[in-house]
C-alpha cells in the first residue's frame, strides 16, 4: 500500500521508500508505479488499465515526494511545469562533513557516465557537461552529521549526491559518491522533503510535505525541520 499524500482526480502524490524504482530498468523488478495504478483500481474499481504518468523520477536510494498525473492533461501540464521550473522541490541530506559554508548556491558541471550510472561534477565546463545548480543550507547537526536543506535548480542525474560529494560532503550511505558505509536497508540518507506548485487544473497552491524514514538518524533532526 503506498502512502499517500494528495490525491485527486487529476494527481497523485506519494511518498517513495528507499529502494523503490519509480518505473522500470533493467532489473525487472516491480515499480512505484504499477503500486500506485494497483492502488487506484482497487479504490476505484476500475476495469482495464489505469492511467498513470510519470512526470519525474526519483533514485532508488533516495526516498520522498513523487507526484504522478491521472490524466494525460495534467501530465502533460506538469511536464511543462517541470521544465518551466515552476514546481519547487527541497530535500533534505544527511552528510559527514560540514559545508564550507552556512549557506550557499552552488554551481558545477555534471558529465553523465551512462555505464557506471555515475554522473562527475567538475568546477569548470567540460566536453558533455550540462550545468548544475543548487542552493545548500545547514539547518542542523549531530554530534557526527550535519543536515542540509537543498533546493534545487537544475535537474540533473544524481545531481543532489554529484554536487555534494565535489564539496566533501558525502551523504550518508550513499558507497557510490563517497561515503564509507551503506545503510542496513540500502537506501540513502537524502529525502525529497517539500513541494510546491500551482495546480495544473485547479489553479490552487499546493504545498505537500512528506515525513522522511523512520530511522535514529532522521528521528534525530525530526523537530528542526519545519
Amino acid at each position: 500500500m503506498p502512502e499517500i499524500l494528495y490525491e485527486d482526480n487529476h494527481i497523485i502524490i506519494v511518498n517513495k521508500k528507499c529502494g523503490e524504482i519509480v518505473q522500470g530498468d533493467k532489473t525487472g523488478d516491480k515499480t512505484l508505479a504499477d503500486v500506485v495504478k494497483k492502488y487506484i483500481k482497487q479504490k476505484y474499481n476500475k476495469p482495464g488499465d489505469v492511467f498513470l504518468g510519470i512526470t519525474h523520477r526519483l533514485d532508488r536510494p533516495t526516498s520522498g515526494i513523487v507526484i504522478f498525473a491521472r490524466t494525460s492533461k495534467a501530465l502533460s501540464r506538469l511536464n511543462k511545469m517541470f521544465a518551466e521550473q515552476e514546481i519547487h522541490k527541497s530535500y533534505i541530506a544527511v552528510v559527514n562533513n560540514k559545508p564550507p559554508k552556512l549557506k550557499d548556491t552552488i554551481t558545477h558541471y555534471l558529465v553523465r557516465n551512462r555505464k557506471q550510472n555515475k554522473s562527475y561534477a567538475y568546477d569548470k565546463e567540460v566536453k558533455n557537461a550540462k550545468k548544475a545548480n543548487l542552493t545548500y543550507e545547514l539547518i542542523g547537526n549531530s554530534k557526527d552529521y550535519y543536515l542540509l536543506k537543498i533546493h534545487l535548480h537544475t535537474g540533473r542525474h544524481h545531481q543532489i549526491r554529484a554536487q555534494l560529494a565535489k564539496l566533501n560532503c558525502y551523504i550518508k550511505g550513499d558507497l557510490k559518491y563517497g561515503f564509507p558505509r551503506s545503510n542496513p536497508n540500502g537506501g540513502i540518507h537524502l529525502h525529497s522533503y517539500k513541494v510546491e506548485f500551482i495546480h495544473p487544473v485547479k489553479k490552487e497552491p499546493v504545498a505537500i510535505t512528506a515525513n522522511p524514514p523512520d530511522d535514529i538518524l532522521w528521528n534525530y533532526f525530526a523537530g528542526i525541520l519545519d
